[in-house]
């Protein structure tokens, strides 16, 4: 009989396990590959100084200046004034500080009417530019109403009182304050043609009514009128004609105060 064999044979099998964990690797993520995006390269360039294209501008640059220069010393040529009565066209120019002729874009209308109206004479002013070379000055005036004699002063428009004495009618007498307001406002009111003709006036109340005034004309006739009848003197000129017309150019006093009539002045008879 064969012989056991008294060595025990190896198990084969799996291999022993180690007592020691193994170490795993964490696993790698699936898809493409991360690209890393190269560095831009920034190139610094030097600009060349142009001096040619410099010079140009500069050279551009001056003569705009110097035209300028010599558009803006362009003086006035001519002024024009008109409106004026009192004050002569030489005192308005000076007045409006234009007598040396400066330049004409430098002569500023606002600053113009405003050196005009603080005259005492000028009530406004109106200020105009055209060909470029020419200022047009119309001019409102504050003209003397009345020379007051109890004053002794000339009465404006605005009602101021002056020390001159002008061509206007002359109030003889005192007119009370109550009454002097309305008798310029009335005066005001006046044609020209009419308010030429009145050489005094005078206030000459009565029993009827305390607001009349006597007018005598530098044609030789006397007119009595109220405050609220003065409006008719501005048919004056009208009346006259029929006066003439029918009383062969004898003078007389014309009643406006009360209706409309006229009476002849007989020789030595006062007013």
């Amino acid at each position: 009989m064969a012989k056991q064999s008294t060595k025990k044979g190896k198990k084969q099998g799996k291999p022993p396990i180690s007592s020691k964990k193994r170490m795993h690797s964490p696993p790698k993520k699936k898809g493409y590959p991360t690209k890393v995006a190269p560095k831009k390269v920034v190139k610094v360039k030097r600009r060349k100084l142009r001096f040619r294209r410099v010079f140009i501008v500069l050279l551009v640059l001056f003569l705009l200046y110097f035209v300028g220069l010599q558009i803006w010393s362009i003086p006035i040529r001519t002024i024009f004034v008109s409106g004026n009565t009192i004050l002569t066209d030489q005192q308005i120019i000076e007045l409006a500080h234009l007598e040396e002729y400066p330049t004409y874009l430098g002569t500023l209308k606002g600053k113009v009417i405003q050196l005009l109206k603080e005259n005492t004479y000028i009530k406004d002013a109106t200020v105009k530019k055209k060909g470029f070379r020419e200022i047009y000055i119309k001019i409102e005036e504050n003209t003397p109403l009345f020379y007051d004699a109890s004053r002794e002063k000339t009465i404006l428009k605005d009602g101021t009182e002056v020390e001159e004495h002008f061509a206007v009618p002359t109030v003889l007498n005192y007119v009370p304050d109550t009454l002097y307001a309305l008798l310029k406002e009335k005066v005001e009111m006046l044609d020209k043609s009419v308010y030429i003709r009145i050489s005094e006036m005078k206030y000459d109340p009565n029993e009827v009514d305390d607001k009349r005034f006597s007018l005598t004309m530098n044609d030789g006739n006397t007119v009595y009128v109220t405050l609220k009848t003065f409006e008719k003197l501005n048919s004056y000129v009208t009346i006259l004609k029929e006066i003439l017309a029918k009383y062969e150019n004898k003078k007389g006093i014309l009643y406006l105060d009360e209706g409309e009539y006229f009476k002849v002045k007989e020789e030595n008879e006062g007013e």
